[in-house]
Formats: structure tokens, sequence, C-alpha cells
């Protein structure tokens, strides 16, 4: 359904410096990605960028010291994805550490409330009877319900990092590096990890007020908590740049080492995987769904009490019901995609007919799951897509999801000021973003998400464009290299993993799991044989026996099975030759 264009990563300066001692694979990859020393690498604590550029910090600073001071009661507001579920467990847990006499959190239900500081949830919190509101990966958009605060007498502190609309909400503080005028450059910071620039500077102050000699309380190590800023910095798919990798680096060394929180480990072992060898890619693709399908299916606390609880039995039995959740997702959504997918083909419009920007509904889609939905409708069309589920009385909700080169929050923003009353709430980021319209507009709406898309996008952009790292030589095909790639990250969004290409003889393909399809594959030159699988096949098109050479995009990885380790090639596209 979608067009595939397969291209090399530009040639860069082979004059650089680079790596001394670095496998020459590894330095080509690394001077790719504008990464020459190992200061760029982004591994040392010290690198990272110093909070006092952050704005907003001073005042949130100054308000929660008197929380504390005061004996205040402290809520914190969460939001129902793993993001904001590790958001609201570093506030929490980094508060106890520095002695707040209460701390408790508060997550919407997205089913009942929707996103964010709303006054329905300001009504909720009330009955907690709190002092002060910290919003955590959330609140930028909250200009009601900070204002509901206000007026019953709670303070309203704001930590997120959404782009921020035309009017800011009238908090003591906001902490956004993404608010106008943020001098801190990190802009790809997300929740988690600007709740955690926060308690790093609240800390120094403390420290400096010799408060917590005086309460006889141990210096808090917040590096203890980098396990769950790492998971939410990867499951938030922000870019990769120098700072995230050193907040994700430092906190998978931690899960590595044995020091995670009892939940993760709790998570890391359901999902099948080896804790002294978990990658970004395990945070993203095994821990952070499993988190997630909470917040899609029931309730977010679940997977908060997971992060939070210190009992290994708990940890375990709690992970055990996010797993359930997570399988009950994984149905839910492989039945949408189905009718997706027929309502695609009910259009009858091949790709140059079908809309630019794709917007879908169906009845009975689940509201949690629409998110999922889009991505994967996103993944075959290679364009924008907002997928719809009913929400209130007459009211329809969606998420979005988009491609390079077509920023979905800001073509949101596009609409509503081309049309005024058509969305009634949006809120996002470049990549993905939120919105409720009335259910009556949806055609409506249909045509002027494709026009705004039409208006940005050119019929290429349209073609999915695959970087690769280039061919690897049939010496390159080792366990050295392989293991080597695979430390040498954390690789994610911006800061790809290596990923080559190649054309090999086909000399066997079979199914296996249902929806995976194993290969043998042989390299041309050598004659060397490899294993391949590719995870979620195009089951309409393999395994075809008439196929005898492919083309093959590919990472480099190591396959172990009882004690023995085999290099392996991960296929993300397979093509016939």
């Amino acid at each position: 359904m979608k067009q595939l264009s397969i291209s090399q990563r530009p040639a860069v300066d082979p004059d650089l410096p680079v790596f001394s001692q670095t496998n020459p694979v590894l330095a080509r990859i690394y001077a790719t990605r504008g990464i020459h020393d190992l200061e760029g690498l982004g591994r040392n604590l010290k690198e990272l960028l110093p909070d006092e550029t952050m704005s907003g910090i001073p005042e949130a600073v100054e308000r929660l010291v008197t929380a504390l001071q005061r004996g205040e009661r402290i809520l914190i507001i969460g939001d129902f994805d793993c993001d904001g579920a590790t958001s609201t467990a570093v506030a929490v847990l980094a508060l106890r550490m520095m002695g707040a006499a209460e701390v408790s959190y508060l997550v919407p239900n997205r089913f009942e409330y929707g996103y964010g500081l709303s006054p329905e949830i300001v009504a909720e919190a009330l009955k907690q009877a709190p002092d002060l509101l910290i919003t955590v990966d959330n609140g930028i958009s909250s200009i009601e319900g900070v204002a509901a605060a206000a007026e019953a007498g709670l303070d309203v502190i704001v930590t997120d990092h959404h782009l921020a609309g035309a009017s800011l909400p009238a908090a003591c503080a906001i902490v956004n590096p993404n608010q106008p005028a943020c001098g801190f450059s990190a802009k790809s910071t997300c929740g988690v990890g600007v709740i955690f620039y926060v308690m790093i500077a609240l800390r120094r102050a403390l420290q400096q007020q010799d408060w917590f000699r005086q309460r006889g309380l141990e210096l808090p190590n917040l590096a203890t908590l980098l396990d769950l800023v790492a998971l939410g910095t990867v499951a938030d798919v922000v870019p990769l740049e120098q700072n995230n990798r050193v907040l994700v680096y430092q906190g998978l060394q931690r899960i590595r080492a044995g020091f995670c929180r009892p939940g993760l480990k709790a998570l890391i072992e359901l999902s099948a995987r080896q804790q002294h060898k978990v990658t970004s890619a395990d945070l993203g693709y095994a821990l952070a769904p499993r988190l997630n399908a909470a917040g899609r299916l029931e309730d977010m606390s679940i997977g908060i009490e997971c992060l939070l609880t210190e009992s290994e039995q708990r940890a375990r039995e709690l992970a055990a019901t996010l797993n359930d959740l997570n399988q009950e997702r994984k149905g839910i959504e492989q039945e949408m995609q189905q009718q997706a997918l027929q309502l695609l083909t009910s259009l009858q419009l091949d790709d140059a007919r079908l809309p630019y920007g794709l917007s879908l509904y169906e009845p009975e889609w689940h509201q949690g799951v629409i998110g999922i939905l889009a991505s994967r409708i996103k993944e075959r069309t290679h364009r924008p897509v907002i997928a719809f589920a009913q929400g209130d009385e007459g009211e329809l909700k969606g998420s979005a999801r988009s491609i390079p080169g077509f920023h979905i929050r800001d073509g949101l923003d596009a609409i509503a000021a081309r049309y005024p009353q058509l969305l009634r709430k949006f809120g996002g980021h470049a990549m993905a973003a939120g919105l409720t319209i009335r259910e009556s507009d949806l055609e409506l709406f249909q045509q002027a998400f494709d026009s705004e898309v039409r208006n940005q996008l050119s019929e290429a952009d349209l073609q999915q464009q695959v970087l690769t790292d280039g061919s690897l030589s049939a010496a390159d095909f080792n366990l050295e290299l392989a293991e080597m790639l695979r430390e040498a990250g954390p690789w994610g969004h911006q800061f790809p993993e290596p990923l080559f290409e190649g054309e090999f003889s086909l000399l066997q393909q079979r199914v296996v799991g249902q929806r995976h399809l194993k290969m043998v594959l042989m390299e041309p030159v050598s004659g060397l044989a490899l294993d391949a699988i590719q995870f979620n096949a195009d089951m309409e098109q393999w395994p075809d026996e008439s196929i005898t050479r492919v083309r093959v995009v590919y990472k480099l990885d190591v396959n172990e099975f009882r004690g023995q380790k085999t290099v392996q090639l991960l296929v993300d596209h397979l093509l016939p030759a």
C-alpha cells in the first residue's frame, strides 16, 4: 500500500576524526550520526545540560521548598501513558526522598475525564484535600483546570513538554522546555525528564539550606530514579539527542547492574528479556506496551503502583495484570486494524487517489487503542492518520500520528484557525496529537485534514524514505560486530539503530508464530548461509516459493538459543530482487 525508497545515508568526510581503535563499520555509523568523539556519545551524567537554563524551575523550587517546610499535602496529576506513569512515579518517589509529609497522585481515567488537568479532575482532586497540585507530562494547555484550582485556593505547578498554545495557564510555576522563551536547548526532553530536572534543582536548594542534615534525612540519590527516566524517555519516542542519550544510557546501565525498581524487574522477567542485557528497544517494545495497556484499557494507577511498590511479590502480581491487559489490547488492536484496512479497501481507491491525510472512524472502536491503530495504519500507508472513537455524547475523540514533514499539532492548529468551531480541543507535538470533534462534523473534518496535509506535503513526501548504513561484507557477519552494535547505543528516534541493506539468495522460508517469516539467506559472494527473521511479515505476500532472490534491509543481531549464540538478521523490509 505504501511506496518505498531505499537509499544509503550520505557519506561522511573520511578525514573527520573518529574514535581510535574503533571498528571501521561502527566508526562509519557514528560519523553519519554526527558523533566523532567520546563526549558526543552522551554517556556521562556530567554532560547533562544544567537545570538553570530551564525556565520556571526557580519558581517551582521555591514553591516546593515552602510546601516541604509547611508539611503540605502534595498531589501529583499524571497522565495515562508510559511517560505519564514514569513521571508520576519519579515525582512521588523523589518527593518522599526529600521528606515530603504526604504526597500522592491522581491520574485521569481517559474514558471519563480525558487528558490533563481539567476542571472535573480538579473537583476530584479536592476530595483528597491537597495544598499543592503538580502536573507531570500535562498541564501546558490546562487553562480552565488551573483556573478552577486557583478558585478553590490551590496553587499549581505545571511540568510538561508538550507544545504551548497561544495562552498559558496562570500557574504559580510552569516548567516546560517548549514554552516560549525557555533557554533549555534540549527541547526533546519528555515529561519524565522535565520532572527529573525539577527534582535535581529541588535537592540542591534543600541541600543549601541544610535541610537533610537538620532532619536526619539521607541525601537523596536521584540517580536511583534513572531507570524510570530511561523507560519514559524511550517510550515517548522523543528524539535521542545527546542529553536524552545520557539519561537513557545511565538508566540502562543501572537496570543491567540490577539496580532498578522491582516493578521494572518483574516486567523484564515477564517479557522474557535478560536484565543484564536490556536495550532501549526492550524498553520501547516490551516494557512500555505493558505499562501503556493499563491506561488504554483500564486505569493507569495499576502501572504506577507497579513502578512504586517496594515489594517484589506485589510487583510480580501487578506485572502479571499488566501483561494480561496487554494481551487483551493486542486482540482488540488486531480486530480494529482489520476493520480499518477493510474500510480503506471499501473506498476502492488506489494509492494515487487515497487521501493524503486519512481520518478513519468506526463506532465500535475502542477509545484506548485508537492511538496504536493510527500508528499501524500510518506505517502501512505512510501518510498522516487520525483514528476516531466515540467519546462523550455527540463527540468523537481522535488520536493522530504523523510522518516526517507534517507537524501534526501545528496542522491541527491551522485547521482550527480556518474553522474556529470545528475542533473542540486538541494538543500534542510533531508526530502525535489528540483531538475532539463533534460526530456531525466528521466529514467536514476529513476534508479539512486532507486539504491541510496536501498544503504541506507533496506526492514525493508520501513515499517512505528508508536510510541504511550501506552493505556489509561477508567478513562483517560475525558475533563480535553484532554484539558491538548492540552495545553501541542507546539507539532510538533520530539516533537510529544501524540498518544495512543487501541482496541475498533466499534458500528457505517458513512461517513461525503465525505472523513471522523465518528464512535462511545466502550471501552471494562468499556463499555464507545466514539465519534471518521478519516479525509481523505480510502474510499476503510471504512465503512465496517462486521468489529465490531478495533485497533485504536488516539489523545485525545475536540470536541466543540453548546457550548458543549465532548471528541473525532482523529484517525490516523484504523485497523481491
